[in-house]
């Protein structure tokens, strides 16, 4: 190896090691016996991982946490597949100005957007805590559907459209028959994405929760405030065991070049 590639693969290493070091510590602090963070742990337990368990709290926004990010999610899906389609498919004045509007919610600093949703949902409709907190991660998660399904309309031969409508096939039946199943794996590559988006989403919920309806990412922000013992540290773990079980059903299920090749 010359000089170049060992300098490149040092650097790489040293990208590895920044990337997985905190979750690492985060990790092995969460099996310590003591009141506090500590690393390294002076004894190994799992007391805080049942303590997660036992509070009540984290049980509570963590269901809550969960039906806003399927149920926004699917509301995403419903309005981002249309959209991507005609913005993939259509050839009509201004589109890349309805393109960027759609988009636009990504590029909004989410302080901003959660500020001007608080404003407008709670503030001047008056609109229930959880009603407001879907719409908000809603349409925050947009653009996540958006681009990665118009990335694969790109990709999907529109001739085999026009040989469904030219055999008779109406153009809602094509794109249910014929276009919808050849995206697929953008479509479950969109929720996955718009769904940990959601999941853990801070800067809008912040805003767009109240009393009595909390996320589990706002609750974990607030124990760390009070609290200084690895109780977060373990629940931190187990959501990276969720995630990681989750990619694995989907690497068993489709496999990640799946993704790729479609």
């Amino acid at each position: 190896m010359n000089e170049k590639g060992k300098t490149l693969s040092i650097f790489t290493l040293l990208v590895y090691f920044f990337l997985i070091a905190p979750l690492l510590i985060i990790a092995v602090t969460a099996f310590g016996e003591s009141e506090f963070l500590k690393f390294p742990p002076d004894a190994f337990s799992i007391r805080w991982f049942i303590n997660v368990l036992q509070t009540e709290m984290f049980i509570n926004t963590f269901i809550i946490s969960l039906k806003v990010a399927v149920i926004s999610t699917f509301l995403a899906l419903l309005m981002g597949i249309p959209a991507s389609y005609i913005i993939s498919r259509g050839n009509f004045k201004h589109k890349r100005l309805v393109e960027s509007f759609f988009l636009s919610p990504v590029l909004i600093p989410q302080i901003v957007f959660g500020f001007s949703l608080f404003n407008f949902l709670i503030i001047k409709l008056k609109l229930p805590v959880f009603t407001s907190l879907l719409i908000g991660h809603t349409i925050f998660i947009i653009p996540y559907i958006i681009r990665v399904i118009s990335a694969n309309l790109e990709n999907f031969d529109y001739e085999i459209e026009e040989a469904a409508v030219i055999f008779g096939a109406s153009p809602l039946k094509t794109f249910f028959i014929i276009v919808l199943p050849n995206i697929s794996s953008g479509v479950i590559a969109s929720f996955i994405l718009a769904f940990i988006n959601s999941f853990n989403n801070v800067p809008i919920s912040v805003f767009l929760t109240g009393p009595g309806i909390s996320t589990l990412p706002i609750q974990m922000m607030s124990y760390v405030e009070y609290y200084f013992d690895p109780t977060v540290a373990a629940l931190s773990v187990l959501l990276m065991l969720m995630t990681t079980v989750l990619m694995f059903i989907i690497e068993r299920s489709l496999g990640l070049n799946y993704f790729v090749e479609n």
